[in-house]
């Protein structure tokens, strides 16, 4: 019965928005063509994919997360934060061993190392399993310094505001946007999942990056799918009472308003009953998750989802965690290495729950944050930056490498705006065209998702970590 409710709700979910695409005209009928090949792709995909984000709320410091190690750039950087930096000595054991150094702008190439406490990821990247992207932030279009202090060319809105560049991250738009692109990615495949309701998966609340334009995020916590607390258990102690109440919030109301609301309330108990099942009634992941991490928690929750893929009828899957206090403008010496330790400890047991799990190679986690933060320091913090260093992490990442530009580790140098302030070589749309490209999207339904991918040549959409 279930999987009929789901089958039409994935009908439903095409025809509204293939309604929706019909009234650009006759003009443009080729629009509602790419969106039925979208929709027949994924109908007929027989293997399984998904991709996590792991934004990091509050701006992650770039300076710390990603150390230059070589002689001369690891002086530049201690000089710009020696209070903050980390000793040269205390890197030996997280320096990276890439297949090719980077090589920056002048030629010359560079070696890093990740900060201390992320010594857990240092392994699965000379393993090949994580890619490091350099300088990635929000752009409108490739941008230089020059066309930057020249206001040329369009930028981001309200650059360094915590709200509006976390949205422009997950959505390409400023605070109040009504979708976002892994959302949008979950558009065009939600018709191929078996139960649609589990396309987009959210662990960590409500996000703008997993609301789509037809897909609805289906939000749980950690310990799973959420309840309706009255229908848990009799309500007064009565199941005659629990009967009433269930039938008030669920039967249909000529109301529009009521309707939508009842709707909704009798889709997520439904849910919520198909979930509670499929989870006690799985398999059981024997890979150990740090006690009293958070993100840890949230991404155990992931893996369990995953492990049930088949039992839920998803086929492609948007994930969405999540981890605060980034926001360091005081304490970071002290605060951030326990962040990143946190960072690490759960990233990397995810990791090898997917080896468990044997679909190491059909998951892929990434990094994302408000902006990068400035490469010197306030006394003992660093304020809002732009470009900032990211991870890429799965078995089908081309690993064991850096994409992206190392950008010159300066104050006002050529790579940054004032204070080390990164100004980005590499989008955010290019980062996201090209998870969607692996999980099976057509360069003209990125176009559709993305509205600043045009303003890259064909050649640079694709960055080609995965």
């Amino acid at each position: 019965m279930n999987k009929i409710k789901a089958t039409n709700a994935s009908r439903r979910a095409f025809l509204r928005r293939a309604s929706v695409l019909s009234v650009a005209g006759s003009a443009t009928p080729w629009m509602l063509n790419l969106a039925a090949m979208a929709e027949a792709s994924a109908a007929t995909a027989s293997d399984y994919k998904a991709i996590v984000c792991v934004f990091l709320y509050g701006g992650n410091d770039y300076g710390n997360t990603l150390i230059p190690y070589d002689a001369s750039n690891y002086n530049a950087y201690y000089n710009l934060r020696s209070a903050l930096a980390y000793n040269h000595s205390s890197l030996e054991t997280t320096v990276l061993a890439p297949v090719t150094a980077p090589v920056d702008a002048a030629g010359f190439s560079r070696q890093y190392a990740m900060a201390p406490e992320l010594a857990p990821l240092v392994p699965l990247f000379n393993a090949g399993k994580i890619g490091v992207l350099l300088n990635v932030g929000t752009l409108m279009q490739p941008t230089t310094k020059l066309q930057y202090t020249n206001k040329s060319v369009p930028l981001p809105p309200k650059l360094f505001s915590h709200n509006d560049q976390q949205s422009i991250w997950q959505s390409s738009t400023p605070e109040g946007a009504s979708s976002g692109w892994g959302g949008r990615i979950g558009d065009l495949f939600e018709a191929g999942n078996g139960n649609a309701t589990f396309t987009c998966v959210n662990v960590s609340g409500n996000a703008v990056f997993l609301s789509g334009k037809t897909a609805v995020q289906y939000q749980i916590s950690s310990s799973g799918s959420v309840p309706f607390g009255a229908l848990e258990k009799p309500l007064f102690g009565s199941s005659a009472a629990s009967t009433v109440l269930q039938t008030l919030i669920t039967q249909p109301r000529s109301n529009l308003l009521e309707q939508e609301y009842n709707r909704i309330t009798k889709r997520s108990i439904d849910t919520h009953g198909v979930l509670a099942a499929v989870l006690a009634n799985g398999r059981v992941i024997n890979t150990p998750f740090p006690a009293g991490n958070g993100l840890a928690g949230q991404l155990q929750m992931v893996d369990k989802m995953i492990s049930n893929a088949s039992a839920l009828g998803a086929k492609r899957q948007v994930f969405f965690v999540s981890m605060g206090g980034f926001d360091t403008h005081d304490g970071l010496g002290t605060v951030h290495p326990k962040l990143m330790k946190s960072v690490a400890d759960a990233m990397s047991a995810f990791y090898a729950a997917t080896v468990e799990l044997g679909v190491s190679n059909q998951v892929t986690s990434f990094t994302a944050s408000d902006f990068g933060r400035t490469l010197t320091v306030n006394s003992d913090g660093s304020d809002h930056g732009w470009g900032s260093m990211h991870f890429v992490m799965g078995g089908a990442v081309k690993g064991q490498r850096y994409f992206g530009i190392p950008p010159a580790v300066a104050n006002d140098g050529p790579d940054d705006v004032g204070q080390g302030r990164l100004l980005p070589t590499t989008s955010v749309d290019q980062y996201a065209a090209t998870l969607g490209a692996w999980m099976g999207l057509s360069n003209s339904s990125l176009l559709g998702l993305l509205p600043n991918l045009s303003s890259y040549n064909l050649s640079a959409r694709n960055l080609g970590f995965v």
